[in-house]
C-alpha cells in the first residue's frame, strides 16, 4: 500500500480531531499539537477510539483535558523511572567494576581471556567504543588522566566505566567470569540469570524513556524480565502474582533493585504521589492488579532509610 496521506498544519490537525469527536477549545487544541507532535500524542488517545467505526472516530465524551493528563502523567512517569534508572546503573557499574578489576586488575578489560564469551569482534568494538568516547570526551577525569599517564593508552577500568553507556555496562556484566556475576547477583538475592535479564529489560526502558516515547501502558514482548522462581522467591507470586508483560512487572523489578542499590530513596513514596495525583489514570493497563499494594515487594517500606529524596 502506498501512503498517500498528505501533510496538515497544525489548525487542519485540530479540525480533524474536532470532527472525530475530540472534545476541547479550538485555539487550545491548536498550541497542544504544536508543542507536542500530533503522531506523538495520538498513542495517548488510541485507547479512546471507537473500535466500531471506521474512520478513526473517538468515543462520545472523549476531552482533550483527559488525553493531555494521560500524556503528562506519562512523561512524569519517564523521569521517576529514569531517576531509578539512574541509581541502579551506578550501583551495579560500582559492583562491576570493582569485583573485575580485583580479579584483574586496572586494565584487565583490554585481556578478551578476561572476558570469557566475548567473541573477538565483540571485544573489539567494545574497546572501539571506550576509546571513542574518551578521545572526544571533554570530562576534566579524562583529561587529567591522559595528561599525567603519558605512557598509557587506555583508561583503567574505573576511568572508562563513567563514559560507558547503559549498553555498554550490561555488555561487560554479560561477559565477565560467572563467579563475578553470580556475586554481583547474590547482593541483590537472585540468579545472575535473573539480573541479566533485568539488566536486558532497564536498558530497553531507559532507552524508551531517552526517546520520550510512550512509556505508561507499554507492552515489554520479548524484552520482559524474568520473574524469580517461586519455590525460592514467593514474594513474587503470593499473594500478588508479579507479571512482566507490562510496566507493574518492570516497576517492581526497579523497585527491588532500589532498595539494595538505594535503600535511602524515597522513591516509592513519590510514585505513589504520582498515582494520587492522577487518580483518573487507568494503571490497569500498565499491568497494575487491584491489590498490588499487598505484594510483599512493595510493603516493606523504601529500604533502611525512609524520606530521604
Amino acid at each position: 500500500m502506498k501512503y498517500l496521506k498528505p501533510a496538515l498544519t497544525f489548525p487542519d490537525q485540530a479540525d480533524l480531531l474536532l470532527s472525530r469527536g475530540l472534545a476541547a477549545d479550538r485555539d487550545t487544541l491548536i498550541e497542544r499539537l504544536e508543542a507536542v507532535n500530533y503522531y506523538r500524542l495520538s498513542a495517548y488517545w488510541y485507547t479512546f477510539r471507537d473500535a466500531n467505526a471506521t474512520d478513526e472516530r473517538l468515543l462520545p465524551g472523549t476531552t482533550l483535558g483527559t488525553v493531555w493528563r494521560r500524556y503528562t502523567f506519562d512523561r512524569q512517569l519517564r523521569l521517576l523511572v529514569m531517576d531509578a534508572i539512574e541509581r541502579v546503573e551506578i550501583a551495579m557499574r560500582t559492583q562491576l567494576v570493582n569485583r573485575h578489576t580485583m580479579a584483574h586488575g586496572p586494565f584487565g578489560h583490554i585481556d578478551r581471556a578476561n572476558l570469557p564469551g566475548m567473541n573477538a569482534y565483540v571485544h573489539q568494538k567494545f574497546m572501539d567504543k571506550i576509546r571513542q568516547e574518551s578521545d572526544r570526551s571533554r570530562e576534566d577525569f579524562v583529561k587529567h588522566y591522559v595528561a599525567k599517564y603519558t605512557s598509557e593508552t587506555d583508561l583503567p577500568l574505573w576511568v572508562a566505566c563513567e563514559l560507558m553507556t547503559f549498553g555498554g555496562m550490561l555488555t561487560l556484566f554479560r561477559h565477565v567470569q560467572k563467579p563475578i556475576k553470580r556475586d554481583i547477583a547474590k547482593e541483590y538475592g537472585v540468579a545472575d540469570k535473573v539480573l541479566e535479564s533485568w539488566l536486558l529489560t532497564l536498558n530497553f526502558v531507559r532507552n524508551t524513556c531517552a526517546h520520550h516515547a510512550r512509556l505508561w501502558n507499554r507492552g515489554m514482548g520479548n524484552k520482559q524480565p524474568a520473574i524469580p522462581r517461586a519455590h525460592k522467591h514467593p514474594d513474587w507470586h503470593q499473594p500478588v502474582a508479579v507479571t512482566a508483560d507490562r510496566m507493574f512487572g518492570v516497576l517492581t523489578v526497579l523497585y527491588y533493585l532500589l532498595k539494595q542499590a538505594a535503600p535511602q530513596s524515597a522513591w516509592k513514596e513519590r510514585f505513589k504521589k504520582l498515582l494520587t495525583d492522577y487518580p483518573d489514570i487507568p494503571i490497569r493497563f500498565m499491568g497494575f492488579p487491584d491489590n498490588w499494594e499487598e505484594s510483599p515487594l512493595w510493603d516493606g517500606g523504601g529500604g533502611k532509610k525512609e524520606g530521604v529524596a
